[in-house]
């Protein structure tokens, strides 16, 4: 069997059965995590990013695999989360920009795809890292651009893909130590090896172990992230515009004479029903997403250029009645009469986190950091309800932060992505922020206060390693500084007090201890006498965090 020419339903159900395999095998690749913290992600974060663009190909199945491509570039850009999920997005992104006015595809023009999509991703990263899921992309592409000078079998060409994928991956420890101290390869490219083999058995027909995402599967686990991680914005009774309303507009000639499509014109038309607005189209289609109060007005102006499918229709007031849990969304929005300067929305993890930001002026707070990575979508919803000209996010994780800046790609908003990588380093710069200030200044005097303050936290190990020389058990609790741990004990406080003092020097004059959901008053009240023994002259502030997982997170100044 052999297949020379690739058409888009033959790509769409390659995308499905890649983003099922890789589902099916989130958790080993979350398992892969280098260090020993309970909160592995990866395998989540890419398996939700290729969901959502798996989602936008199964309704845009056609034969034109240029449009189905850009379908998939256009789900992964809004699903995208986590560092090697937003990496993912870029590598179909660019291969989608290479093959956009393609029907089909043959041989090389798949693999000449294949290396557009590494070079747009290299692209999307400031500083790229070999051994990781670059280097796999990057080595996979080049044996495909090989294997197709002397093969037209795309078949063949994906054979050699996922074979240099599985051999590049094992490469990875080679090139990056701390995988080879560790004993794993890397979890990013581990993923991208699951694509590869999900699109390679669809090509073969071979059935994988965990069979074909069917289009309500796919609904049921993008809907269950949507509604763990998406904002609930405010009281049942205060929702302006109850109905979330989705659809699409399939365009028809006859329609189009009487009403030339014009997105800028139609998103402003549509902005008269509601907010919440997202529009996005391509030739064919737009699509829609939409907060009304009158969805049946919304859907008779859609209709005026084409015909109406995938439409959907939620009552938000009754939704948000029987929603258990906490909201993505902590904070929000007042109504305000008219659009302020400035928006700033922080993510963190915790209530008390969260009141703090709120405090310091954050207009809206996602709940998120380690094990829930906000998408792209999930901010430029938190940008919508804000009223403001200027939009500053503070990340406050080194995993958020490519996600965050995506967000420029979707919205017209003047926005800024301070890298806070920490919760202290979000909270230093937000003091720095001053409304009156314009927005290079701001993102100036917050990006300079970021490296002004040490960061710090306690967690625990969740299995044996060993890792930077240090001899881990399952269970230790671990000090963490800068992304680094340098210390380890079977006692929290002890382990507390041991990182403080490798932080701390004659220069600190502020500590703040951030105390976690586990942390028990007594175990705070110790680790500051010990610190006050010790340290007479610091200053030490305390507040009630209520984060998980961390017992502890610790400021310098």
């Amino acid at each position: 069997m052999s297949i020379t020419v690739l058409d888009g339903k033959r790509f769409a159900e390659m995308i499905i059965q890649g983003a099922n395999y890789l589902s099916s095998n989130a958790k080993y690749v979350d398992a892969l995590n280098v260090f020993p913290v309970p909160d592995g992600d990866t395998g989540t974060n890419m398996s939700l990013s290729i969901t959502s663009g798996a989602k936008e190909v199964q309704n845009n199945v056609q034969n034109h695999i240029g449009a189905v491509a850009k379908s998939l570039s256009k789900g992964l850009l809004m699903g995208a989360r986590g560092n090697s999920g937003v990496i993912l997005s870029q590598l179909f992104r660019g291969f989608a920009k290479a093959i956009e006015q393609k029907s089909v595809l043959n041989g090389k023009e798949f693999a000449k795809a294949l290396q557009g999509g590494v070079e747009t991703a290299y692209k999307a990263v400031m500083k790229p890292v070999e051994g990781t899921i670059l280097t796999v992309a990057k080595d996979s592409a080049r044996a495909a651009v090989k294997a197709a000078e002397n093969q037209d079998d795309i078949i063949y060409i994906m054979e050699e893909v996922v074979k240099e994928a599985k051999a590049s991956l094992n490469r990875t420890p080679d090139l990056l130590p701390v995988l080879k101290e560790v004993g794993v390869v890397d979890s990013g490219g581990q993923g991208l090896v699951f694509v590869y083999e999900g699109l390679l058995a669809e090509l073969k027909g071979e059935e994988l172990p965990d069979g074909k995402l069917s289009l309500s599967s796919m609904d049921e686990l993008v809907n269950a992230e949507h509604h763990k991680s998406v904002q609930s914005f405010i009281n049942t009774e205060d929702i302006e515009y109850g109905y979330c309303t989705e659809f699409m507009v399939r365009f028809e000639e006859k329609k189009l004479n009487n009403h030339p499509f014009n997105e800028e014109k139609f998103r402003n038309e549509m902005s008269k029903y509601g907010d919440s607005l997202l529009v996005i189209s391509d030739d064919e289609i737009v699509k829609v997403h939409i907060h009304s109060e009158q969805p049946g007005e919304v859907l008779n102006y859609g209709q005026q250029y084409g015909s109406l499918i995938n439409m959907k229709i939620e009552n938000m007031r009754e939704q948000h009645s029987t929603i258990v849990g906490k909201p993505l969304i902590e904070a929000p929005v007042p109504a305000q009469l008219e659009e302020q300067e400035y928006g700033i929305i922080a993510v963190s993890m915790g209530s008390g986190i969260a009141s703090l930001f709120k405090s310091m002026g954050a207009h809206v707070i996602i709940e998120g950091g380690q094990t829930m990575n906000p998408s792209t979508e999930d901010f430029v919803k938190a940008i919508k309800n804000i009223k403001a000209k200027k939009i500053i996010i503070l990340p406050n994780n080194k995993n958020i932060i490519m996600a965050a800046e995506q967000v420029a790609e979707v919205l017209d908003e003047e926005v800024a992505v301070i890298p806070a990588k920490t919760v202290p380093q979000g909270l230093s710069a937000l003091l720095s922020f001053h409304p009156d200030l314009g927005m290079i200044e701001n993102k100036e005097a917050m990006t300079e206060a970021i490296k002004h303050v040490k960061s710090g936290q306690i967690t625990f190990a969740v299995r044996n390693t060993c890792i930077d020389g240090l001899e881990i058990e399952k269970d230790d609790y671990m000090g963490i500084a800068e992304n680094k741990i340098i210390v380890k004990n079977k006692d929290k406080v002890q382990t507390a007090y041991e990182l403080l003092t490798k932080m701390l020097d004659e220069d600190s004059e502020i500590l703040t201890i951030i105390k976690g959901e586990d942390a028990s008053e007594a175990e705070t009240a110790e680790l500051i006498k010990r610190i006050e023994d010790e340290y007479a002259e610091l200053e030490i502030e305390t507040h009630a965090g209520n984060q998980p997982l961390y017992s502890f997170i610790f400021s310098v100044e």
